[in-house]
């Protein structure tokens, strides 16, 4: 598995790697997860995907290991300006989760905070028993129960490189800039 690191317009600490991945990388790292999952012998009745970039690899996860996928939305985001300090559930845990296995699934876990808020949340709901599942888990930090990679580095998404911008171009996302090329 092959993650491209960008280092032509600047200099990178080792800490500070930056991984912009493809589309093709990402989804060899959610099936590799998926198989983690599955070799380990839990076996969820439902995903749940956390919106918005956890229902992307918890969809694909759900579809390997056969499982109804459910999402629900955890930010601290309203549209791309951070407006919480704490992360906030904006929709429910869905209620089909009662009495069932439940895997969690989000993109990327850096503090662990959205994970908890999400297991909390289909413990009210009475689910039998809930796993967390990332992609990618920063090193040191909260563990999900499943994780493909571990890393100190900056994760750069195949859906967050590149934006529309209020003219319809499509642009480097701002939070980027000066980290990959331009579309």
């Amino acid at each position: 598995m092959e993650l491209s690191r960008r280092t032509a317009h600047f200099e990178v600490a080792p800490e500070e790697q930056v991984f912009e991945l493809s589309w093709e990388v990402f989804g060899e790292l959610c099936r590799a997860l998926a198989l983690k999952v599955a070799q380990s012998g839990y076996r969820p009745d439902l995903v749940v995907g956390i919106a918005k970039a956890g229902v992307i690899p918890g969809a694909v996860v759900a579809a390997i290991l056969r499982a109804d996928f459910y999402s629900m939305k955890i930010s601290r985001r309203a549209g791309m300006e951070q407006v919480r300090a704490r992360p906030a559930i904006l929709s429910a845990a869905p209620r089909q989760a009662a009495g069932r296995r439940v895997l969690v699934v989000d993109e990327i876990c850096t503090t662990g905070t959205t994970l908890r808020i999400a297991l909390n949340a289909l413990r009210n709901v009475h689910a039998d028993e809930v796993r967390t599942a990332t992609v990618f888990t920063k090193v040191g930090r909260f563990k999900p129960d499943f994780h493909a990679l571990e890393t100190n580095g900056k994760v750069i998404f195949p859906w967050d490189r590149h934006i529309v911008n209020e003219y319809g171009d499509v642009v480097v996302n701002p939070l980027y800039e000066g980290l990959i090329e331009a579309p």
